[in-house]
């Protein structure tokens, strides 16, 4: 996620902006860096297991998932509920 510097220069803005300690800093830029990286293959993945453990029926959670894709951090494609159960069980 990009080099050192501007990685650095994150964790500074956090600590000034926000009157963080640079730990603290550090930890949430650690943390939003991993919620940019999920796949859209891990994303799936994660809300169906999500939404199982609620209870819900796959018959329910694909098209959740399908809307939930639309407004996902990076654009992903546009996947069908069949792609998407091929994500989950391949």
């Amino acid at each position: 996620m990009g080099n050192q510097a501007s990685d650095l220069s994150l964790s500074d803005y956090l600590r000034v902006t926000s009157l963080l300690a640079p730990e603290v800093a550090e930890k949430i830029k650690s943390e939003v860096a991993a919620y940019y990286s999920e796949t859209t293959e891990e994303f799936v993945r994660r809300r169906h297991r999500e939404l199982r453990a609620k209870g819900q029926a796959n018959a329910a959670i694909y098209p959740q998932v399908k809307e939930e894709l639309r407004e996902y951090r990076v654009v992903p494609p546009d996947l069908s509920e069949r792609q998407i159960r091929r994500i989950v069980y391949g």
